[in-house]
């Protein structure tokens, strides 16, 4: 009796696990190619334990890998369309945002709106809207938020055009260069601040040329991204010694008025804790 109610057991839990997996891809596929291709998809998605991570959940990214590779999702439209997104997570909300920005910097969307931010006590809601020919493909934006060190644990394409991500952020961190005690780094010119893991110095020596006008804009931020502290001098600067406190996990440089004033690399002399 006890083996025929665990094989029981067992039958259910394994057609339950079946149902999750076709309800996902049911969820990212047009109706009519999911029916058209059934037969193909039972095919493709065999065996299914294959699409399950270790704590039973459908394993999205590969099940997104998977149909785009053998020419089910389409992730283009004909002409330019709103997409809207939304990202959740339990993590940091002020963390995320960068991540994410930065992710999406990096894989092309540069132009998009937020259209709205909330956190309900466990659970941080990020949504933005954009315009695009193609929808976000969620398989470089995966690689991309690995980068620094975030999971998507699951994707829903809500329609046609608007996608909803829920991020794991447990491992989370920048992907910045990180400074190391005695090592010599240079910062070339660039449009944009400079963003740097400061988490192993006990202090920070940086040395502009002559050439430059640099007028010094510098902030310091915990490991979560919580501003701590900041530097903003209003007179040039060739040379300037910084203490960095051990709360201290990541630094941004910059300039008061504009990164132009930089024309010359920034040589960075750290000292380790």
């Amino acid at each position: 009796m006890v083996k025929i109610f665990f094989l029981l057991a067992f039958f259910f839990f394994s057609l339950n696990a079946q149902d999750l997996l076709i309800k996902k891809i049911q969820n990212l596929v047009n109706p009519k190619t999911f029916t058209k291709d059934r037969a193909f998809i039972e095919t493709i998605f065999s065996p299914k334990s294959e699409f399950y991570n270790s704590d039973g959940a459908v394993d999205s990214i590969k099940v997104i890998k998977t149909l785009k590779e053998n020419g089910i999702l389409n992730l283009f439209f004909q002409k330019p369309r709103d997409i809207n997104i939304s990202f959740k997570t339990t993590g940091e909300d002020l963390f995320f945002i960068k991540i994410m920005s930065d992710a999406l910097q990096n894989i092309g969307y540069y132009k998009y709106v937020t259209k709205e931010s909330s956190f309900d006590g466990t659970e941080f809601v990020w949504k933005i809207n954009l315009t695009s020919e193609y929808a976000a493909d969620p398989i470089i934006l995966s690689q991309e938020l690995k980068k620094n060190g975030c999971e998507i644990s699951d994707v829903v394409r809500e329609n046609e055009s608007d996608w909803a991500y829920v991020i794991d952020m447990q491992n989370a961190r920048l992907n910045v260069s990180e400074l190391e005690g005695g090592v010599e780094f240079s910062l070339k010119r660039s449009l944009y601040a400079y963003w740097l893991d400061v988490s192993k110095v006990q202090t920070l020596d940086i040395k502009s040329s002559v050439r430059n006008e640099w007028y010094p804009y510098i902030a310091f931020y915990d490991k979560s991204l919580n501003l701590l502290s900041v530097i903003k001098l209003d007179t040039k600067k060739t040379n300037i010694t910084l203490d960095i406190d051990s709360d201290a996990h990541y630094i941004k440089i910059s300039d008061i008025y504009t990164l132009k004033n930089i024309k010359d690399d920034l040589i960075l002399l750290p000292v380790e804790r």
